[in-house]
């Protein structure tokens, strides 16, 4: 990382906001990367604070560009739709993307959505860790492998670890599984109701962990 950089991220360590509206208003200003050049406005993260459970996506899409929420396109649909089969509630869970801008490529009146790079999602981690000190999840849901790269710091393929409980540098625990757009992309609808089987049961082992560390935070109480 260049010195000017380096000093940038110093400066606004000092500056941090302490809360969720702070939060959410200095992200408004971000131009740590040029992705707020083209788009609507950048999508902080939502829900209560602290939160059991945190969800992080890649991106906003184009929906939520233009509403200001995170997960209120088709994904999001499909991402409460399994969120409730789940046995969890949307209400108490916290969640945000690991980009806070929409990166997309014009195509006609149309804007495609396009894969934040490695720079842009390094750029943006500052905003996540702050959530997380706000936030204080028990454990944390990547959705997707921009999502598992951002909280992990390295790529990582989700085939390899996905469902797994694992703990990051912090000590914050972690399970990594796929982004429900990618349900949205299978155009066989048996395979697309198998993928969708496995990504519930993916949320259904989020369940069973936080009933597991709310058995030990009582023991150790």
């Amino acid at each position: 990382m260049a010195e000017t950089d380096l000093a940038m991220d110093a400066g606004a360590a000092r500056a941090a906001p302490r809360s969720l509206e702070g939060l959410r208003k200095a992200e408004q200003t971000c131009t740590r990367c040029p992705l707020y050049r083209n788009a609507t406005q950048a999508v902080p993260g939502e829900g209560p604070v602290p939160a059991r459970l945190m969800m992080v996506g890649e991106q906003p899409g184009n929906d939520e560009d233009l509403r200001g929420h995170p997960f209120v396109g088709l994904a999001g649909r499909m991402l409460d739709r399994a969120i409730a089969d789940a046995g969890l509630d949307r209400k108490t869970i916290f969640v945000t993307n690991a980009v806070k801008h929409f990166k997309f490529e014009p195509r006609g009146k149309r804007r495609l959505h396009k894969r934040p790079n490695a720079y842009e999602i390094q750029r943006c981690r500052w905003w996540n860790e702050i959530e997380r000190k706000l936030v204080k999840p028990d454990l944390i849901v990547a959705l997707g492998a921009t999502a598992a790269r951002s909280l992990t710091g390295k790529t990582v393929t989700i085939a390899h670890v996905r469902g797994e409980v694992r703990e990051l540098e912090d000590g914050s625990r972690i399970v990594i599984t796929v982004h429900p757009s990618s349900l949205l992309r299978i155009e066989d609808e048996k395979d697309k109701r198998l993928q969708y089987g496995k990504f519930v049961d993916d949320l259904r082992a989020c369940v069973k962990v936080l009933k597991t560390l709310s058995r030990a935070h009582r023991l150790a109480s």
